[in-house]
């Protein structure tokens, strides 16, 4: 076979393969599509009109301080739903779900009360009258309510019952939009009262982060619509929605299954993808859209805030966990969500991907891969190149451009993908580059993998596939202090030099004491001893690690400081902070059956990384739990506290590593631990001036890095001078942050 025929078909295969992976669409194509989207939303956010009819009731912080802690009494929201209704809003939607009944109803309050003759009567009495969700309920019918519910993929009980009617052309959505078995919906005394229901769902994605919204989900065997599509209902006093799909049952177009095309809801016909979601372009969050919750109860907002307007009931506050991830923002209230759907589909500003994309991607990796093949073979990789690169910023454009100006979503990703793969297989084979791109491949993954690792998957490659093993290990994580910060004034050269300089050492104290470098995530990493090989010794290596990471910041921040000075501009040292904790822990090779890591995960690990962030408010370098601080023998470790950290039940023992086996054995340390170990027992009894005096009398040891410490603990003991811990205290403290 000649060398030309040979190319033909290479190239030949490797053009088809494009245009079937570009059909198939592979999981990490499409995350990363999605990414590059997202950013398109960043750089181009919708802006905010505050004169849409869309406002948010919000149980916010503030109203959880004034009117009490959530849930509140059922006779509140009635009160708070007659407050709407009298200041003329147009539809009202609870984006809060009620399946259980009111406990603070007077029925269900006496059950707590102590039995006593004296109180029969009153039970008795309290028993005649209306229940809360009674009250709620008639509240409900008096006003254009919409209760949303949660699907379920669980049957857990009777559906909620549709307000509405769906119609729909061409093939039954029901195929199409995300299905679920089961929902959890409030009382049916309250569903009946209301005049719609809708689904609260978003479906999520791989990371988490929001991007569509269903429009249509189906419940067992009945179609429902979502929460913002019954609000918008309602407020037209609408009747049935109408759900439009394309082409007849099993039609497929272009290697496509076809699905539901759009939603028509009153006036308003929503473009959708095939599953029935619709793309949301999101505004930056905004106080504008939110009208306290208390000022509408005590009457300070009215009709001129609130009359004609869609009002959402729902909470901003922190602690009632409703908050979700958008392309714009890490953390938004999940109402708001519902609010900007409803945004969206009244100012028609919609977000789609159109149907012709996926073909015209196709075309153009076609024509433009036969283009630079034939360039390849005859004008050598420079030109290909060149075309390429043509090709690929072309589409980038195209794809930004189409964005920014009509709104479609057009994927440059792949066809960047696609393009390369060919250029990269066409130069291989004129160029003879396997040779090369093998180990250029091969010296790549030795920098992604501990070499223990690598080592030992060379001698038993049967380990890469899925599993783990429960082993007790050390685990290790490290944060750079104020990165934030530091990083605001660094451009993005600057900022990859600063962390290559900062993880190099790093990672080099880390394998040379034992362990293996589980990842990188920003300017924090994180490491742990005892896997893939045997360590008995891995609490000291863990601690050896850690002082030896504090020894060379000490090296590095003098470096920084002198080229700082060089360059004219100021210097801030660059502090760490390491949390180390000892355990059982499940690790292997964690992910899916093609793609997965070695890493490791268990509650041990996480109490480790709860204890890196406590570093900063101890003020110490190296915090560490207490199986470390017992089983490494050879360092020097000071009880910090009793310390219950976030997403923990228990308190736990947690100490500052503060030097190796010369500082344990030195009289300074020893006499230090004796009175820092009866400050803490003075502390922990209560006997506050027994505490200072002996707090005073640890700082007078002069033990560097330890006045923060002090301060914090005398802080404590002048706010418990004013306000006393209860009797039963026994000096736990509870972190405030992770």
């Amino acid at each position: 076979m000649g060398p030309r025929l040979l190319y033909s078909l290479i190239i030949g295969a490797a053009i088809l393969a494009s245009l079937v992976l570009r059909v198939w669409d592979p999981t990490p194509v499409a995350r990363l599509r999605a990414l590059v989207f997202d950013s398109y939303q960043r750089l181009a956010p919708l802006q905010y009109d505050p004169a849409l009819p869309v406002r948010i009731v919000d149980i916010d912080e503030e109203s959880l301080k004034r009117i009490g802690q959530w849930p509140w009494p059922r006779t509140i929201l009635s009160e708070l739903l007659a407050k709407l209704r009298d200041a003329g809003a147009a539809t009202i939607g609870f984006d809060i779900v009620f399946p259980e009944p009111d406990r603070m109803s007077p029925a269900n309050a006496v059950k707590f009360w102590p039995q006593s003759d004296q109180l029969s009567q009153l039970r008795t009495e309290l028993d005649e009258l209306p229940s809360n969700d009674q009250i709620f309920a008639k509240a409900i019918g008096t006003a254009p309510v919409v209760m949303g519910f949660i699907a379920s993929p669980m049957n857990q009980g009777a559906l909620p019952e549709t307000k509405s009617g769906i119609s729909y052309g061409g093939d039954d959505p029901r195929l199409f939009a995300p299905h679920y078995p089961g929902a959890t919906s409030s009382l049916a005394d309250l569903q009946n009262a209301a005049i719609g229901t809708g689904a609260l769902n978003w479906v999520p994605e791989y990371d988490q982060i929001i991007r569509r919204m269903p429009i249509v989900v189906t419940l067992d065997e009945t179609l429902y619509p979502s929460f913002a599509a019954e609000l918008l209902r309602v407020a037209q006093g609408a009747s049935t929605y109408v759900v439009k799909s394309s082409g007849a049952s099993g039609e497929k177009a272009f290697g496509e299954q076809t699905g539901i095309v759009k939603v028509r809801v009153g006036d308003f016909e929503i473009p959708t993808d095939a599953n029935g979601q619709m793309w949301l372009h999101f505004s930056p969050q905004t106080r504008d859209r939110y009208l306290p919750a208390w000022k509408v109860l005590n009457g300070e907002l009215g009709a001129e805030e609130l009359g004609g307007r869609i009002v959402l009931v729902g909470t901003s506050a922190a602690g009632l966990l409703d908050l979700r991830a958008t392309p714009l923002e890490a953390s938004v209230p999940g109402v708001e969500l519902h609010a900007q759907a409803v945004e969206q589909i009244i100012r028609g500003n919609y977000l789609m991907r159109p149907d012709f994309a996926t073909p015209a991607e196709l075309l153009y990796i076609l024509v433009l891969g036969l283009l630079i093949a034939v360039l390849i073979y005859r004008a050598g990789a420079l030109g290909s190149a060149v075309l390429g690169a043509l090709a690929v910023g072309f589409v980038i454009w195209l794809s930004w451009h189409a964005f920014n100006s009509w709104g479609w979503l057009v994927d440059p990703v792949y066809p960047t993908i696609a393009l390369t793969a060919i250029y990269l297989t066409g130069s291989s084979f004129v160029f003879l580059r396997t040779e090369r791109e093998r180990n250029r491949v091969r010296h790549a993954f030795s920098h992604y993998m501990a070499p223990a690792l690598v080592e030992k998957l060379a001698e038993e490659p049967g380990r890469l596939k899925l599993g783990g093993e429960t082993r007790d290990m050390t685990l290790l994580f490290s944060d750079v202090r104020g990165f934030t910060t530091l990083s605001e004034g660094l451009d993005a050269e600057e900022l990859t030099r600063f962390l290559n300089e900062l993880f190099t050492p790093l990672s080099n104290i880390i394998l040379d004491e034992q362990g293996t470098i589980d990842k990188f995530m920003g300017d924090a990493l994180m490491a742990f001893w005892n896997a893939p090989l045997n360590d008995p010794e891995h609490p000291n290596h863990a601690c050896a690690a850690a002082r030896r990471m504090v020894d060379e910041m000490a090296v590095l921040n003098d470096r920084w400081e002198k080229a700082a000075k060089a360059a004219g501009r100021p210097f801030k040292p660059v502090k760490l902070g390491i949390g180390l904790n000892t355990g059982l822990c499940c690790v292997g090779n964690l992910g899916s059956e093609t793609r997965f890591d070695y890493s490791v995960i268990g509650d041990n690990v996480n109490i480790a990384s709860r204890l890196e962030g406590q570093s900063k408010t101890y003020d110490l370098v190296v915090i560490a739990g207490e199986e470390t601080a017992a089983r490494a023998t050879n360092f020097a470790f000071l009880e910090l506290d009793l310390l219950k950290v976030k997403g923990k039940t228990e308190a736990t023992r947690i100490f500052a590593l503060l030097g190796d086996d010369k500082f344990l054995q030195s009289d300074t340390f020893k006499t230090l631990s004796a009175k820092h170990q009866e400050f803490l027992s003075k502390y922990r009894a209560m006997d506050w001036d027994g505490a200072e005096t002996l707090l005073r009398e640890c700082e007078a040891i002069g033990v560097q890095n330890l006045s923060g410490l002090y301060t914090l603990y005398r802080d404590r003991i002048a706010a418990f001078r004013s306000t006393p811990p209860p009797e039963n205290w026994d000096g736990t403290a509870e972190a405030t942050s992770k």
